[in-house]
């Protein structure tokens, strides 16, 4: 059976609901295996059929912590999980523009296949204020991450990707 790995990154819960909104509708389709950046390793990325990564833009870029979930399985799941199909989530406040280009090009690197354009939710959040609040997505933008989530889990029990 095909697994679906989910690994985000929130700091102000607006990437935790994006996610989590993605895996609930997942579950209907596929298993799914849900788990923080700090949580995820080398050996989830093995297991995994598909992926589907949600991170803020942190300064234009995806959240450090994020970028270090990349920097520890770079290199130990290079050339091995080359074709998995994947799609990418990204809280933002202004445009979230860069760090989808960021994850993409990690993704690149590692030869999975995109098949689904990048989400982005922008919460407009400009002041340090509104940045550092804890976040609530509208209904209707997470009604867009579980839209994400069931296609990619169905694509992958349908064996489509």
């Amino acid at each position: 059976m095909t697994e679906l790995l989910i690994v985000y990154h929130s700091k102000t819960g607006g990437s935790r609901q994006m996610a989590e909104a993605a895996a609930d509708a997942a579950r209907d389709e596929a298993p799914v295996t849900l788990k923080t950046a700090v949580e995820a390793g080398p050996d989830d990325l093995l297991r995994a059929d598909g992926y589907l990564f949600c991170a803020p833009e942190n300064l234009a870029a995806i959240a450090g912590i994020m970028k270090d979930f990349f920097d520890r399985c770079y290199y130990p799941v290079l050339g091995r999980i080359a074709g998995r199909p994947y799609a990418q989530m990204v809280c933002a406040g202004s445009d979230g523009e860069n760090a989808a280009r960021q994850t993409a090009r990690i993704a690149q690197g590692w030869r999975l296949k995109e098949v689904q354009e990048p989400l982005i939710v922008c919460t407009h959040a400009q002041t340090p204020e509104q940045i550092l609040a804890p976040k609530t997505i509208p209904d209707a933008d997470l009604d867009r991450c579980r839209e994400l989530g069931m296609a990619l889990a169905a694509g992958l029990s349908m064996g489509a990707f």
